[in-house]
Formats: structure tokens, C-alpha cells, sequence
């Protein structure tokens, strides 16, 4: 008994030995696979630092650089670019502006875009392929060329009035170019396919049983749409919102075309403030104050919604 005893300790501390002998070469070939990896990612870490992180970084020092005019020899550091800007009631209503018109291009997107996600989704895979290429083709037009083509439609007197006036809808032109309702429409326009894609991404994930299962029990399809699949793509409903809010915020060219100075959007007082006033360092303290006010609206969205549907956002 004491050799089988003997002889099978001297098995385990053999065992032991083996495991011991093959870590190394375990670790070797774990160290070999994050070289690689960072090797591949190394050209793109090096684009994203020299042409993102570097400039972002020099913005936001350049934010707290206080001169008077172009004369930078009596420069000092401080928060009054900041100060300057919430204390004045003209970049507030800009601010506030920027948020209203992204909310509105939100909801708009949301309201076209969610029933043709769900079509694409109820179609066959050969549709699903002609209905995505037909969302996404608008992303091969330049959204200049998009927007002229809006600038031509919403003109006074254009195809849009003329087309309400002789339905006898209107008696008047519309003034929608050069105002809110007509840079709500360019954005919306814009960033629609983000929605349909977003929100169709879901959509596609859910288990066409759980619906199945829900009509057998005799729920009606509304209902079903209500308690099953509206709650289960609450997931690329956030993100489509989260995109196509972010981008409406930081839009500068469809404002500009749109709205005209009529609607005094962030990005474009910003422009104004850093190309035609040459104000380099207020316009860039109102950069950061868009990034922070989009980065805090879109993490209070997204974790309000977290927390509610605990189920659907594991």
C-alpha cells in the first residue's frame, strides 16, 4: 500500500512538473498573439492619436487661453472663455437651439424610420437586401447635393408650395427655408438612414417564436408589437437615437444651408467666433462645451434606459 501510495504521489508531482514546463509556453504564445494584434492595430492607433487625440487635446488648451483681440502677448490662462459664454444669453439661446432642432430631427427619424426598419425586418431576405441598399443610398450622395436638392423643394414658391397651393391647402407660400422647420427637415433627411439601420439591426436579433407564441395565446398583433417586439429592440432604438441625436448637434452644413443665420446653431457660431471673428480660443472653449453637452445628454438617455429595461440591455 505505501508504494501505491508512493507511486501515485510521485504521478501527481510529475503532473505538476508538466503543467509547470508548459506555462511558459503558454505565455509565449499569448504574448505572440497581443503582439500580433497590436501590430495590425498600430497603423490606426497611430492615425487616431496624431489626427484625434493630438488636436482634441490642443483644443482644449487652446479653450483656456483668455486674449484680448489678435494680440496674444497678453494671454493668460483662465475659464473666462467659459464664463463669457454662459453668462451671455445669446450662446445660451444658441445652445438651447442646437438641442431643439437635434431632439426634433430624433423624433422625426424615429417616426419614419421605425416602421420601415420593421418592414425590412418582415421581408424575406432577397427584399431585405433591395430595401437596405435602397436606405442606404442616400449615404452615396454628398449631403451638399441633398440639401440643394431640399433648398429647391422648400423655396418659396417651389414644388412644395405650389403643389399645396393648387390642393388649395394653403393660400400663401410657406416659409419653411431659412427656419427651424427647414433644418429639422434637412437633418431628418440626413441622418435617417442611421435610424432604419439601427433600429433594423434589433429587429433582425428577435426570435420570430416569441412572436409565434404570443398569437397563439390569442394576442392581437398590436398588442404583440407592444409587449414583444417594441420592447426587444429598445436596443437599436437607443442607439439609432443616440447617433442620429450626436450628429444633428455637431451638423454644420445642413444648418448653415437650411437655416441660414435665421438659425443660429452651435457649430455655426462657431465658425463665426474662429473664421470670421478670429476669436481661436473662445471658439474653441465653445467646442468643448457641445462635446460635454452632447456627451452628458446622450449618457443620461442611454443609462435611463438602461436601468428601466434591465432585460433587454444585458
Amino acid at each position: 500500500m505505501e508504494n501505491v501510495g508512493y507511486t501515485s504521489d510521485q504521478k501527481m508531482s510529475t503532473n505538476a512538473k508538466e503543467s509547470l514546463k508548459l506555462t511558459p509556453n503558454s505565455k509565449g504564445k499569448k504574448f505572440k498573439k497581443y503582439t500580433a494584434a497590436i501590430l495590425l492595430l498600430a497603423p490606426l492607433l497611430l492615425f487616431i492619436l496624431a489626427f484625434f487625440v493630438v488636436p482634441m487635446i490642443y483644443v482644449f488648451y487652446l479653450s483656456f487661453i483668455e486674449v484680448e483681440g489678435l494680440d496674444i502677448s497678453n494671454a493668460s490662462y483662465s475659464i473666462g472663455n467659459y464664463l463669457t459664454f454662459f453668462s451671455d444669453p445669446y450662446f445660451l439661446r444658441s445652445l438651447w437651439m442646437t438641442v431643439k432642432v437635434s431632439v426634433y430631427a430624433v423624433i422625426i427619424a424615429l417616426i419614419l424610420g421605425y416602421p420601415i426598419a420593421l418592414t425590412m425586418a418582415k421581408s424575406s431576405a432577397r427584399m431585405r437586401g433591395y430595401l437596405t441598399l435602397l436606405v442606404a443610398s442616400p449615404l452615396l450622395i454628398s449631403v451638399v447635393v441633398r440639401n440643394f436638392g431640399w433648398y429647391l423643394l422648400l423655396v418659396p414658391n417651389g414644388v412644395i408650395d405650389q403643389f399645396l397651393m393648387k390642393l388649395g391647402i394653403i393660400d400663401s407660400p410657406l416659409k419653411l427655408l431659412f427656419s427651424v422647420e427647414g433644418v429639422v427637415i434637412g437633418l431628418a433627411n440626413s441622418f435617417l438612414p442611421f435610424m432604419v439601420l439601427s433600429i433594423a439591426t434589433s429587429l433582425y436579433n428577435i426570435d420570430p417564436s416569441l412572436e409565434k407564441a404570443s398569437s397563439i395565446l390569442g394576442t392581437s398583433p398590436f398588442k404583440t408589437f407592444l409587449t414583444v417586439t417594441l420592447p426587444l429592440s429598445l436596443p437599436g432604438v437607443v442607439a439609432g437615437i443616440v447617433l442620429v441625436f450626436s450628429m444633428s448637434m455637431s451638423s454644420y452644413v445642413t444648418p448653415a444651408l437650411m437655416g441660414g443665420a435665421n438659425v443660429p446653431v452651435i457649430p455655426i457660431v462657431i465658425y463665426e467666433q474662429i473664421n470670421t471673428l478670429f476669436r481661436w480660443t473662445f471658439g474653441s472653449a465653445i467646442s468643448y462645451i457641445l462635446l460635454g453637452v452632447t456627451l452628458i445628454s446622450v449618457t443620461i438617455f442611454s443609462r435611463i434606459f438602461e436601468r428601466k429595461f434591465k432585460e433587454v440591455f444585458r
